[in-house]
């Protein structure tokens, strides 16, 4: 007769403990921590109305979206980080860039470190920069 209490007491309590967690802790996982930015790449306008968008965070992963198409997130190899640090290393982001006269120019949109800067023309330390975002963009994103 004493076991069956012993029994009966710990199924109460562990139905006691299991009805008395808050719902919302079962419910919901843990929010994921923010992903922080390295470097944005905005490519707007010309003759096609370009708008893609590629942003590599600071764990390797980019972010990469077209005017048309879905968004895709993808994780770049050690070499394409490593590559793109370098080249980053040498990136003088300078001034904006006053729009020229005329149509159909494309619009260069970097932001890094805090700063956002758009050019129509890119400059020698822009280009590495650029190109490599571009490739990104190319050999990742697919549309589904």
């Amino acid at each position: 007769m004493r076991i069956w209490r012993i029994a009966l007491a710990l199924m109460v309590s562990t139905l006691l403990c299991a009805t008395m967690t808050p719902t919302a802790a079962l419910a919901a996982p843990a929010a994921p921590a923010a992903k922080k930015v390295l470097v944005e790449l905005r490519e707007q306008g010309g003759f096609a109305g370009f708008d893609n968008r590629v942003i590599v965070y600071t764990n390797g992963c980019v972010r990469l979206s077209r005017r048309t198409g879905p968004t895709v997130d993808k994780c770049l190899t050690s070499a394409e980080k490593r590559k793109l640090h370098g080249e980053l290393k040498r990136l003088r982001l300078g001034h904006s860039e006053a729009q020229p006269q005329g149509a159909d120019f494309l619009k260069y949109t970097l932001t890094y470190k805090g700063h956002r800067v758009s050019r129509y023309t890119l400059t020698r330390t822009w280009t590495p920069v650029v190109k490599r975002l571009e490739r990104f963009l190319v050999k990742y994103w697919a549309p589904d």
